[in-house]
C-alpha cells in the first residue's frame, strides 16, 4: 500500500526535500548495477525504487515535489552518470527547483574572483555550466546570487572576493544579466527562473530588493525577465520583512499570474513556518495571484542522520510548540544479529520513548540498521567503531524524510481543523491570529493601508520565532544576529559541499 503524500498536499504551502547527493547515489546507481546487494535489503525491500519518492508507481510514498543543488552535483550533463539519475531522469510530472550554489561560491567550495566583470575564467566556466545545468533538470532554478553574509566573514570575502553589500549586489546583477543572456528560455524548454532577494537587515533588503526587482519586469525585459522569487537571508527568517516584500510585490505589479506564479524560502525548517507560509500563500491567491504557490526547503531529514539523529515523533500541541522530534539512534553491535522489528527494539531498549513508523522503518528489523557485528570489517577493510554501513544511513534518511514531509501536511490540517501553534496566537493587547491579521493586510483597499496595518502589529512579529531560531526584533538591527545567522546557513546548507554525507560513503 502507498501512501500517497501527493494526493495529501491539498492547498498548503510546498516542503521540497533538499535530496541529498549521497541518498540520490543508492537511487541512481541502483538502476545501473546492484549498488546495493539485494540480498541487504530489508524484508519487503525488493526495489530501490520503493525508496525514490519521485516514482508515482512504485515509491512506498510518492510526492511530486523536491530540491536538488547545483552545489553537490555533476554539472557535466554530456556524460552519463548514474549517482544523478534520480534528477536527471525522473518521472513526467514531478518538479524539481534547482539551488544554484551561492552558498558554493560563499564557502570558497566554487574558487574564482566573482565580483562583476572580474573576467576570472574560473567564474566564467562555473556561471556558464550552472545555467546550463538548471536549464536542463530544473522546473524552476534560482539565480546565481552572492549571500549578504559573505560581507561579515573575512574568510568567506576572501574565498570569493566579495568584501562590501555593494560589491555582493553588483556581482548577483551581473550574475542576474548573464542568465538573462544566455538563459535557453521557457519556449524553447529551458527552466523559469526564480529572482534571488538576500540582505541581512531591513535595510540591505531594501536596497536588494529596489535594485533586483527590474529583473522580473515583463515591460523592461518582455522575453527574458525572471519567473518568481526567492527569498534568502533576512527575507527567508523574518514575517515582519516577508509581509513588507509582499505588498510592495503586489503594489509593484511583480505578482502577477502566470508571470510570477513561484516564491521560495530557503532553508525553512521550524515546523510554524509550514503553516504560516501557507496562510500567507492563501492570502496572496486570493487578493493578487490565484495561481500563486510558496515553496521551503531544508536539509534536516538528511543532516539528522549523517549525525545519527532520526525522527521518533512529531509533536502539535494546541496553543503549544509545534515541532518535530528526533533523537540519536540505534548503533550498538550486539544488535547485529536481532530478529525484533525496530519500533519494538528501539522502545525496549529505551532508545526512543515512543515511536512513529513510516513505511520503510515499518519494515525494518534491528538487524537491517546495525549490520556490522563485533569483529566484522567495513568495506576499507577496517573494524570502525559504528554498526551501521552506508546503506543503514540511506534508510533512515528516507524515514527521516517521510516524517518531515507527514508532520508539515499533517500541521496544515490541525489548523485548517482550528488548532494553533502558539506563536501564531497574539496574546498581548488587542487577541488576534496570525490569519486575521494576514487577511486584513491583504484585504486592505491601499497600499498605504496594508503597511500600517503591518506596522501596527510590529511588536507581534518580534515574537514569532524566524526559521534560524532569533526573533525579528533582535534580527532589524544590521549585524547583531549576524554570528547566529552565519552558523545556522552552515547548519542547514552542509550536505550542499557534500563533506559529511561523502565521508560516509567513505568510512562506513
Amino acid at each position: 500500500m502507498q501512501d500517497n503524500l501527493t494526493a495529501k498536499q491539498n492547498d498548503y504551502a510546498v516542503f521540497l526535500p533538499a535530496i541529498s547527493g549521497f541518498y540520490a547515489t543508492f537511487i541512481g546507481k541502483q538502476r545501473n548495477e546492484s549498488y546495493v546487494d539485494p540480498a541487504r535489503f530489508p524484508a519487503g525491500l525488493t526495489d530501490m525504487e520503493q525508496m525514490n519518492w519521485l516514482n508515482s508507481q512504485k515509491a512506498l510514498f510518492p510526492y511530486r515535489w523536491s530540491l536538488y543543488s547545483g552545489g553537490h552535483a555533476n554539472l557535466d550533463l554530456t556524460k552519463q552518470d548514474w549517482s544523478e539519475d534520480m534528477v536527471r531522469n525522473r518521472e513526467p510530472g514531478t518538479f524539481v527547483l534547482g539551488d544554484s550554489g551561492g552558498f558554493q561560491i560563499a564557502k570558497g567550495l566554487w574558487e574564482g574572483d566573482w565580483k562583476a566583470n572580474s573576467g576570472c575564467a574560473k567564474a566564467e566556466k562555473k556561471r556558464s555550466s550552472i545555467l546550463k545545468w538548471l536549464d536542463t533538470i530544473s522546473d524552476y532554478g534560482m539565480i546565481l546570487d552572492i549571500p549578504t553574509w559573505v560581507i561579515h566573514d573575512k574568510k568567506a570575502s576572501d574565498a570569493c572576493g566579495i568584501r562590501t553589500l555593494e560589491e555582493a549586489v553588483d556581482a548577483t546583477k551581473f550574475n542576474n544579466e548573464y542568465f538573462m543572456a544566455h538563459r535557453r528560455g521557457k519556449k524553447n524548454g529551458g527552466a523559469k527562473f526564480l529572482n534571488v532577494l538576500q540582505g541581512d537587515n531591513h535595510t540591505s533588503a531594501e536596497t536588494w530588493y529596489q535594485t533586483m526587482k527590474e529583473y522580473c519586469d515583463p515591460a523592461k525585459y518582455p522575453d527574458t525577465h525572471f519567473d518568481g522569487w526567492a527569498m534568502g537571508g533576512q527575507n527567508m527568517c523574518d514575517v515582519h520583512l516577508v509581509l513588507k516584500r509582499l505588498i510592495a510585490l503586489k503594489y509593484d505589479g511583480l505578482l502577477q499570474p502566470g508571470v510570477h506564479d513561484w516564491m521560495h524560502f530557503l532553508g525553512t525548517s521550524k515546523l510554524e513556518w509550514a503553516v504560516l507560509l501557507t496562510v500567507i500563500q492563501r492570502a496572496v491567491r486570493k487578493y493578487a495571484n490565484p495561481e500563486f504557490t510558496i515553496s521551503f526547503d531544508c536539509a534536516s531529514p538528511f543532516l539528522a542522520t549523517a549525525n545519527g539523529q532520526v525522527y521518533f515523533e512529531n509533536v502539535y500541541e494546541h496553543d503549544s510548540k509545534w515541532s518535530y522530534r528526533m533523537a540519536p539512534s540505534a548503533d550498538d553491535k550486539k544488535y547485529a544479529t536481532d530478529t525484533r522489528k525496530w519500533r519494538d527494539g528501539v522502545i525496549a531498549d529505551g532508545i526512543y520513548p515512543r515511536w512513529e513508523d513510516s513505511p520503510i522503518s515499518d519494515m525494518l528489523k534491528m538487524k537491517d540498521i546495525c549490520i556490522y557485528a563485533p569483529g566484522d570489517l567495513n568495506k576499507n577493510g577496517k573494524e570502525g567503531k559504528t554498526s551501521w554501513d552506508s546503506f543503514s544511513y540511506a534508510l533512515l534518511m528516507g524515514h527521516n524524510v517521510w516524517m518531515h514531509l507527514t508532520a508539515v501536511q499533517e500541521a496544515n490540517r490541525r489548523f485548517d481543523a482550528g488548532e494553533h501553534p502558539a506563536m501564531m496566537r497574539r496574546q498581548g493587547g488587542d487577541y488576534a491570529k496570525f490569519e486575521d491579521i494576514v487577511e486584513a493586510i491583504f484585504a486592505a483597499p491601499t497600499r498605504e493601508d496594508s503597511e500600517a496595518i503591518i506596522e501596527k502589529y510590529s511588536n507581534y512579529w518580534m515574537e514569532i520565532v524566524g526559521t534560524r531560531g532569533f526573533k525579528g526584533k533582535k534580527a532589524m538591527n544590521a549585524r547583531t544576529q549576524f554570528n547566529a545567522l552565519f552558523e545556522y546557513e552552515q547548519t542547514e546548507q552542509e550536505d550542499f559541499d557534500s563533506s559529511k554525507l561523502d565521508k560516509l560513503e567513505a568510512t562506513v
